[in-house]
């Protein structure tokens, strides 16, 4: 039913749709099913099933059948805003023409459902860009079969080449659900992976197959779809496709941030400079994000870092040594190069053993981040503590980070107050 009310949620509000749809059942003596009737609720309002020789014509919203003729790969991007987009293209045709299908984000993710020479029933916009595309949003398997005039292509129905992956693996993704083409939901997860050859992004159809990994783990994926999407390699496993643990110590190769281009993709290590404050913004399709950035250096000089969506939700601090692994590089609004930081990356802090530790001190906010000072050591908190107060702090220290177990306020001896405030104005003119 929600298939078919995208044909007409422009002109019905959903309740309306559905009572529409209740009272066209009841008027056929419960002889069709629920989509029946919707279908019927659709054909009356005047949205119809057209041809796609008619797609160029009339409203700008269609609901047609095609044959899948060929279909891209999924491809990464970067939006004017800096966040990372995910597209996918269908050629689809039938006895009068052909038409391209665009599909963004999730539904370029459920391609993986889709095969050559599939009939789909697809709900479209045309293109913003490109008036000769169709914008899907929503598809599914059809059970008819229709005429086309040209064949799928043996090129895009060919099966690709599988093969065996060595590699460590540097990180391990959330979860993410889709919704295949008969409208079930999916679930895939996204390893970014590194060996002698670089650093790629792998894609888990499959998310059981890399249950029980963990970041730093070297392993061997059996029957890997291997493609590449410039400038990142890309990688695939399904069903088909198997890990294994082994012992060999796979080196990941890094590169010095004075040898950056905007050409490749890159993995550094160097110790934090600068971390900004968390900011947020909404996507060109209407979605929340986050982005927040950072300086990073070594011997060979620094670049300033930008991370975009859920890495930027990362905690990082001033003085830590951080490793970036896969991102892509290219020239920065104020001159020189930046890293972009986002889907596919990783990102990994040096950090020492556990330590338990009671600590004294006022809590104070800086850039992107708050620390507890004693006027000698600070320690930089992870979890949020009110700010300007003196407290005492018992937790796990790691490095520079520490997590409060419990805390206590002591009291406030105006001498020590005064002098860590001019202190700290001292520091920030400095």
């Amino acid at each position: 039913m929600d298939f078919h009310y995208a044909l007409v949620d422009d002109l019905l509000t959903k309740e309306e749709f559905e009572r529409r749809i209740e009272e066209k059942i009841q008027g056929c003596g419960d002889l069709i099913d629920e989509p029946t009737a919707a279908l019927l609720v659709v054909t009356e309002i005047g949205r119809q099933h057209v041809k796609i020789s008619g797609l160029s014509a009339g409203s700008s919203l269609f609901s047609f059948f095609g044959k899948v003729i060929e279909k891209s790969e999924p491809r990464e991007f970067d939006r004017k805003d800096g966040e990372k987009g995910l597209v996918a293209y269908l050629l689809i045709g039938d006895d009068t023409g052909e038409i391209r299908v665009v599909l963004w984000e999730e539904k370029a993710l459920a391609l993986q459902e889709i095969e050559c020479g599939d009939v789909l029933e697809i709900i479209g916009r045309r293109s913003g860009k490109n008036a000769r595309d169709i914008t899907a949003l929503a598809l599914r398997k059809a059970t008819c079969d229709i005429r086309c005039r040209s064949s799928p292509s043996s090129l895009a129905s060919s099966t690709p080449e599988r093969k065996d992956l060595e590699v460590r693996v540097l990180a391990i993704g959330e979860v993410r659900t889709f919704s295949r083409r008969d409208g079930t939901p999916g679930q895939m997860v996204e390893v970014t992976v590194g060996g002698a050859e670089g650093t790629g992004r792998l894609v888990c159809w499959a998310p059981e197959i890399v249950e029980g990994l963990t970041a730093g783990a070297c392993v061997r994926f059996s029957d890997v779809l291997m493609k590449e999407v410039s400038p990142r390699r890309e990688y695939s496993i399904d069903e088909k496709s198997s890990v294994t643990e082994i012992e060999d110590d796979i080196t990941v190769p890094l590169s010095g941030i004075g040898a950056i281009t905007d050409s490749g993709t890159f993995s550094v290590c160097g110790t934090i400079g600068r971390v900004s404050s968390l900011r947020t913004f909404i996507t060109r399709d209407g979605k929340p994000s986050q982005v927040k950035d950072f300086i990073i250096a070594d011997r060979g000089g620094e670049i300033r870092g930008v991370l975009w969506g859920e890495k930027a939700l990362e905690a990082l601090f001033p003085g830590e040594v951080l490793t970036v692994y896969n991102a892509t590089a290219q020239p920065g609004k104020q001159g020189g190069m930046e890293l972009s930081v986002g889907r596919g990356s990783a990102l990994v802090v040096k950090l020492p053993p556990e330590q338990a530790v009671t600590f004294e001190g006022m809590v104070i906010a800086d850039q992107g981040c708050s620390f507890i000072d004693n006027g000698k050591e600070r320690y930089f908190l992870t979890t949020g503590l009110p700010f300007g107060r003196e407290i005492r702090i018992r937790g796990m220290a790691t490095g520079m980070r520490l997590v409060p177990s419990e805390w206590e306020a002591v009291g406030l001896d105006p001498g020590i107050v005064r002098g860590e405030i001019e202190r700290f104005i001292s520091e920030m003119q400095t």
